[in-house]
């Protein structure tokens, strides 16, 4: 049975797409590894609450479920955090993290893709990883979920706690705030969902994007010389 909660993440999806609108257009005008990351990272954001909206809309579909858990299980972070990465280290070592990452995601969306179905666990407007055959395709995300949580979330952890010890960068503590808080709240809600409340995740993953570009624009709130278009951890 539908019920309110079910059509959050159409609105999550729409803010999901006009943000990464806005920050693609900035890497447009400023160039920026990161910047890229970051906006790739927030449109598969919306493609995870899109797949949401088509199972609330539409009823259960098993390509839709594969492909909500890969964008959201598999990718929901992991981009963001790859964007933090490539801001906060040299180079050499932000490529040789991104030729480990994506081969370890690649195996892992194969295997949820050839994961059999349980169709008795299915629920029509209601998804969950319970349903899966393969119930040891679900021990891929914790590591993908544990790298985004120590680059999206400590860095940006990280980043607040040296701007607030200097007036001139104050809004940029606010906005390191909002985004660490914002990047946390999907992961509370994907363990929930876990122990089978879908919908408290649909709210985390709404209330998050908010506060994730909320952050955004505290960061550039007073463009400074250098890198005033952080999204993440910045210097």
């Amino acid at each position: 049975m539908r019920e309110p909660v079910h059509f959050i993440p159409i609105a999550t999806t729409v803010i999901a797409l006009l943000f990464a609108r806005v920050v693609f257009g900035r890497y447009r005008e400023r160039g920026g590894t990161h910047l890229l990351w970051w906006s790739v990272g927030i449109l598969l954001y919306g493609v995870g609450t899109l797949t949401e909206s088509l199972v609330t809309l539409f009823g259960w579909n098993a390509v839709v479920f594969k492909a909500w858990y890969i964008s959201g299980a598999l990718l929901g972070g992991a981009p963001l955090a790859q964007g933090t990465v490539y801001l906060l280290l040299k180079r050499r070592t932000a490529d040789r993290l991104t030729r480990v990452l994506l081969p370890y995601i690649g195996i892992a969306a194969a295997c949820v893709i050839l994961s059999p179905i349980n169709h008795a666990l299915v629920e029509p407007h209601r998804l969950t990883g319970a349903v899966f055959e393969w119930q040891w395709v679900r021990l891929f995300s914790p590591f993908i979920n544990t790298y985004a949580f120590i680059f999206l979330v400590g860095g940006a952890a990280l980043s607040a706690v040296r701007f607030y010890r200097r007036a001139d960068t104050h809004h940029r503590f606010v906005g390191n705030v909002l985004i660490a808080v914002g990047a946390l709240l999907p992961g509370i809600g994907g363990m929930a969902t876990r122990m089978g409340h879908t919908e408290v995740l649909y709210v985390m993953e709404f209330i998050g994007i908010i506060l994730i570009w909320a952050g955004y624009r505290w960061n550039i709130k007073t463009p400074k010389a250098g890198r005033s278009d952080q999204l993440a951890a910045t210097t």
